[in-house]
């Protein structure tokens, strides 16, 4: 399955305590911290007066709770699909992040338990299908190494760490391209 070729906004979550930690999360339903909180609160003062159709968040509270601070702000509603949660991890959860996330990417090493970085890049390709099918723009409220499935699919390197609460604008590729081009929004003076 192809990507849409439909140009949408990407919102990684803000951070946790894990993401601060430098800890695998994965499904771990691991809450926004008092950063990420300040993190998607400044995130949404770069999104006023912006227009949305839609906003589309993972169900994982980091994701859910970024996303509803957003859509407050926008005076809007979200909804939520569950495969734009976070990749499992398996037994690598909670973990430090480590040289084996290379070679998951790669195919060469799949942690117990976890999903492959295939099947994530299939998940992904179907829910930002769901998303670009709604009215837009869109805004998709998700995760990191969700967000490294897409750049694969969008002809982009893949292991890129993306920041937290840094809202991102996907465009599909020019005539005569195969790769996306991705633009990041300056973000708010922080309050």
């Amino acid at each position: 399955m192809n990507l849409n070729p439909v140009a949408f906004w990407f919102l990684r979550h803000g951070e946790t305590d894990w993401n601060a930690q430098g800890l695998s999360q994965g499904n771990t339903d691991i809450a926004l911290n008092a950063v990420g909180r300040a993190q998607a609160a400044r995130a949404a003062r770069t999104l006023l007066g912006m227009r949305f159709g839609s906003i589309v968040a993972s169900p994982l509270s980091r994701a859910r709770d970024t996303a509803q601070v957003v859509a407050d702000a926008l005076g809007m509603a979200f909804t939520q699909d569950a495969d734009l949660r976070e990749v499992s991890f398996g037994e690598q959860e909670g973990q430090p992040m480590g040289d084996w996330y290379d070679d998951w990417i790669a195919a060469r090493y799949t942690p117990p338990g976890a999903e492959t970085f295939a099947r994530l890049r299939a998940r992904t390709v179907a829910a930002v299908n769901r998303a670009t099918g709604l009215p837009g723009p869109v805004l998709v409220v998700a995760h990191g190494a969700l967000w490294r499935a897409f750049r694969h699919e969008a002809g982009l390197p893949a292991n890129v760490r993306t920041p937290n609460a840094l809202p991102l604008f996907a465009e599909p590729p020019a005539p005569g391209r195969a790769d996306w081009r991705l633009t990041a929004l300056e973000l708010a003076a922080e309050v």
